[in-house]
């Protein structure tokens, strides 16, 4: 009794499972002309030169929100550093600010847009004593 009440959970539950995906819309956002384009995180830590200087740090992120505008910007997010005793954790920087890209040519023009040179020149440059910099190819 308890194998066929598995086996008929289990037949209900794939039933639902293909039921739902046939109806869903498909998830297309990575594919351009058949061929797979997977989606791009960029990744910003930056260390101020004044290293816990509030007001730098909301010029920083202030500059960050002005990149949604760009074209193949999905979404910009951005925060401070959690403190941790991990002896594998780097809380050492100030802000942080994370850019999904719809891919790797949106992630290129971006960088020579005219929004992110302006923020690069008058924010991150005479604010940041360091910067370091991941860009990250998403993968399903």
């Amino acid at each position: 009794m308890k194998h066929s009440l598995r086996v008929g959970c289990l037949s209900l539950l794939l039933i639902a499972m293909s039921c739902k995906s046939s109806s869903a819309p498909k998830d297309t956002s990575w594919f351009s002309a058949g061929k797979p384009t997977p989606p791009i995180t960029h990744v910003v830590l930056v260390w101020l030169k004044t290293p816990g200087d509030q007001a730098a740090r909301e010029k920083v992120i202030d500059a960050s929100k002005t990149f949604v505008g760009i074209p193949g910007v999905v979404s910009v997010r951005f925060g401070e550093a959690l403190p941790s005793t991990r002896p594998v954790v780097d809380s050492s920087f100030d802000v942080a600010v994370v850019i999904r890209f719809t891919d790797e040519e949106a992630l290129r023009a971006y960088d020579q847009h005219p929004t992110h040179r302006k923020a690069v020149d008058e924010v991150l440059k005479p604010l940041s004593a360091k910067l370091q910099i991941y860009d990250i190819k998403e993968r399903r």
